[in-house]
């Protein structure tokens, strides 16, 4: 159990029964008033942020968090298929919506790691897979590169090996290995030239 002043950024606690990340608090009082803790609370459930007050009586349980690592295997539609490292019988479905954008970065037999809740022995996955900030990614399409005035640099729309496209410098080709930022998609730099 966490006391109203125990309730601090990036703690995981449990309010009306769903896990919520801590994203900002303070502890604060105004005059003759008790101290309160006003925080911004980010549901682990669906993401939305709500301002939660917490008074002096106040106390809420710790969220039991953990990260897991699962072992992509294939999707079909938006629904993608994991095993549980090292037993790949226990296999199970995840929708598309808790996949997100890291549909664009994951390829089949990759160890995905997931934030997981654990509520009375049941384990729930958390919305979202925990992605690196930069993952290399192997260029598959490019067009190539056309002469002209490259002065002031070029770019060119590339395909990578898990079918995302990012525009890119026209020295990349086919078969080149670049890094992409999982926050924005964007190219940042070429790790290995073909």
């Amino acid at each position: 159990m966490l006391n109203y002043n125990e309730i601090k950024e990036r703690k995981y606690i449990i309010v009306d029964d769903e896990p919520y990340e801590v994203v900002a608090a303070q502890v604060s009082r105004k005059q003759a008033n008790k101290p309160v803790n006003k925080t911004k609370l980010k549901s682990l459930m669906n993401g939305r942020v709500i301002e939660h007050t917490f008074h002096m009586s106040d106390k809420v349980h710790e969220a039991d968090m953990s990260k897991k690592n699962y072992v992509y295997i294939y999707a079909k539609g938006e629904e993608f298929w994991f095993h549980a490292e090292g037993d790949k019988s226990n296999r199970f479905v995840i929708d598309g919506d808790t996949i997100g954008n890291a549909r664009n970065y994951i390829m089949e037999q990759d160890s995905v790691e997931f934030s997981v809740f654990t509520n009375d022995d049941d384990e729930e996955i958390i919305t979202g897979v925990n992605l690196p900030i930069k993952i290399e990614l192997e260029v598959t399409e490019a067009p190539p590169a056309i002469k002209g005035n490259t002065a002031t640099g070029g770019d060119k729309l590339v395909t990578t090996k898990t079918g995302l496209k990012v525009t890119a410098p026209l020295f990349i080709n086919v078969g080149d290995v670049i890094a992409v930022n999982t926050d924005t998609g964007e190219y940042t730099e070429r790790v290995s030239k073909a």
